[in-house]
Parts: C-alpha cells; sequence; structure tokens
C-alpha cells in the first residue's frame, strides 16, 4: 500500500482548517451572539441570529468541553471564504496526490446535509462514502474497487437528537435540493414514517441509529428530531461505531468537512457486520465489500503504526461479550488468509505497545 507524500497531507490539514472556518462563518454569522445553556446538567453553547421579525433563533453549536469549539467561541473570528483556492486544494490532493474524491451524486448530498448542519447536530457519516475519506485522514492510497457505492449512510445517536433542541431543515427539502427526484421510501415495516430516501436512478440515503435496548425495536423506525423529519432505523453494533468520531474532509469540489467513525472502530465494525450478512439478494456482495474494506484499514493501520488503537477498540468490542465475540469471529474467519494473518499480527503487536492481554479471534 503506498503512502501519500507529506506535503499532500499537509495541504489536506490546510484544506480542512479553511473549510471549517468557511463553515462556521456560514452557520454563525456576525450578528448573532454564543449563547450558554445547562441541559441535564451538562453546558452546551448555542447561538442566536436575528430572525427578521424582531425575535431571535437559536441554533445548536455543541458540548462546551469541546476544545475546538470552546476556542472558536472564544476568538469569534471570521476568516475569509477562498472558495477557489480550497478547489485548487482539492484538485491537487485528488489528482496529484492520489487521495480519493467521490462521486459527484453522493458529494453533493454530504455537501447538502453538511450545509443544512448534519455535523453540527453531531451527525456521522458511515458506510462507504466515510471510508472514502480514510485515504486522506490515514495518508494511504486506497484501491478505487473498495469505494464504489451507490448510497450514503448518515448516523446519529438517538439521544442527541433528542437533547439539541434543534433540527436540521427538512431532508426532503435538503435532498430535492440536490436532486428533485429524491422521496422518501416506505418503511418496510409499514410505519408512516421514513428513514430512507431515493431517486429516480435509485441512489438511496439512509439514516440509522444505535439500539441497544431490546429487539421488538429492531424493526420499527425510530424518530429522530433532529433530523428534520427522518426518522432512523435502529441497529445493533451501531453504538461502537459512531464512538468518539473524528473530524476529517471529503475532497468534493471545495472540500466538505465531515465526521467519520474512527478507521479502527470501523475496520472491526465491519468484520461484525460481514458476519450479519444474508447470502441472498445483494447480500453477499456487501459482505465481500465489509471484509475488503476491513482488511485494508487493517493493512493501513499498521502501515501508518496505528496497531495500538486498533488493539484498543478491538478489546473494547470483544469485551462487551458473546455476541459480539461471536461476530469478530466469525467476520475474521470469513477473511482470505493473507487478510487474516495481518490482522493478528497487527492486534498482537498493538496489545505489546498498549501492555494489555489480547484473546485474539482465531487458533494459535
Amino acid at each position: 500500500m503506498k503512502s501519500i507524500d507529506l506535503m499532500y497531507q499537509t495541504m489536506l490539514a490546510e484544506l480542512g482548517q479553511r473549510s471549517l472556518d468557511a463553515a462556521w462563518t456560514a452557520d454563525f454569522p456576525p450578528e448573532g451572539r454564543f449563547t450558554p445553556a445547562n441541559v441535564k446538567g451538562r453546558k452546551y453553547w448555542y447561538f442566536d441570529i436575528p430572525d427578521g421579525h424582531g425575535g431571535t433563533k437559536r441554533r445548536y453549536v455543541g458540548p462546551a468541553e469541546d476544545p475546538d469549539i470552546a476556542q472558536r467561541v472564544a476568538d469569534h473570528k471570521r476568516d475569509k471564504d477562498d472558495l477557489r483556492a480550497r478547489r485548487r486544494l482539492v484538485n491537487t490532493l485528488t489528482r496529484e496526490g492520489g487521495m480519493i474524491t467521490p462521486d459527484a451524486m453522493s458529494g453533493d448530498i454530504v455537501e447538502a446535509l453538511a450545509g443544512g448542519g448534519l455535523f453540527r447536530l453531531r451527525g456521522v457519516l458511515i458506510g462507504t462514502v466515510a471510508f472514502q475519506c480514510y485515504s486522506g485522514l490515514l495518508g494511504v492510497r486506497l484501491p478505487m474497487a473498495a469505494i464504489l457505492t451507490g448510497d450514503a449512510d448518515i448516523a446519529q445517536d438517538y439521544a442527541i437528537s433528542r437533547e439539541v433542541e434543534d433540527s436540521l431543515p427538512p431532508i426532503v427539502e435538503l435532498l430535492q435540493s440536490v436532486d428533485a427526484s429524491f422521496r422518501p421510501v416506505p418503511h418496510r415495516s409499514g410505519s408512516a414514517a421514513s428513514s430512507a430516501f431515493q431517486n429516480a436512478d435509485g441512489y438511496r440515503v439512509e439514516f440509522l441509529t444505535s439500539n441497544r435496548g431490546s429487539d421488538d425495536y429492531i424493526d420499527q423506525p425510530a424518530k429522530m428530531p433532529a433530523l428534520g423529519g427522518a426518522s432512523a432505523d435502529p441497529l445493533r453494533f451501531l453504538d461502537f461505531l459512531i464512538r468518539e468520531p473524528v473530524r476529517t474532509m471529503l475532497l468534493h469540489r471545495s472540500g466538505v468537512p465531515v465526521v467519520v467513525p474512527d478507521p479502527s472502530r470501523y475496520a472491526v465494525h465491519k468484520l461484525i457486520v460481514a458476519s450479519h450478512r444474508h447470502t441472498d439478494g445483494q447480500g453477499l456482495a456487501k459482505r465481500e465489500k465489509d471484509l475488503r474494506q476491513a482488511a485494508l484499514l487493517f493493512e493501513a493501520l499498521q502501515q501508518t503504526r496505528r496497531s495500538a488503537d486498533l488493539a484498543l477498540v478491538y478489546n473494547e468490542a470483544w469485551e462487551r461479550g458473546p455476541a459480539w465475540q461471536e461476530g469478530i469471529r466469525t467476520g475474521t474467519g470469513m477473511l482470505p488468509a493473507q487478510d487474516a494473518e495481518r490482522f493478528k499480527m497487527v492486534l498482537v503487536e498493538g496489545a505489546k505497545k498498549n501492555r494489555e492481554e489480547i484473546e485474539l479471534p482465531f487458533g494459535e
């Protein structure tokens, strides 16, 4: 796996800062003001902006303990948005630096959702579109065959959606601003709520949330107050994936600041997901993609000296109990022999760095 030159990794960091500044300026214009608020014993920042009718409209910013938010609230600076310069950076990073740009539809959709406030409201981009961001995040070149997609998956924690007291604009309107043919997909349960939206060409946008309770709710869409009228399908194991996500860039147009799962969590989660795929319809193809993406991340994490990170999150998943252990064992057993051996090497290496015991998912 070829590494990406440090020069281009530095350029990506510069693009990220410029794009974050631009997004911040759009969300929090000079005529507004930051206001602290306590919600259930925790301090959060909100932003009050005149609504043009003598009142104010309040936007959720984020938790007070987030150092990035605290710094920006303290500074409240406005950096000039230089779209042309950022677009040149994106072109250089993708054409010369070997980083990945998404297909136009995926990029436009994520950009529209980001502009509506998705990541400000602590949504997380997951699935293959998130995987595309790991090339720049880890500084390695990933093969195109592992990143092709025809959908976009978005996750948000259920408790966060209920507590932020803010919402995206109507999801249908955001999606139709990209393609007017987007429509809600009837839910399989028969519920009037929709957790997925699809356009005339079959491109699908789906919203997901964690399910840590009874399986009685697994086939029922969860109401998500912050998602602009969209519901979300509760999924097992998703809370592990979206815990402690990271900020990075989607290299589309002039750059889109996004939030994605930690790559180590993504890799372990893909093993578990692969073990639960059905083998009918598209299930087998999706399982193969899950395993391929996991294997590529094992290699990338080893190459970039992040084996300790992988071992830590692996142990976290393993210690969650028998169902998790069975999913990891089954997924590992589906890996090609070379990829399984690399996974073992990275885990052992990481456990030594962490000075922790580790129980491997296969025999010695």
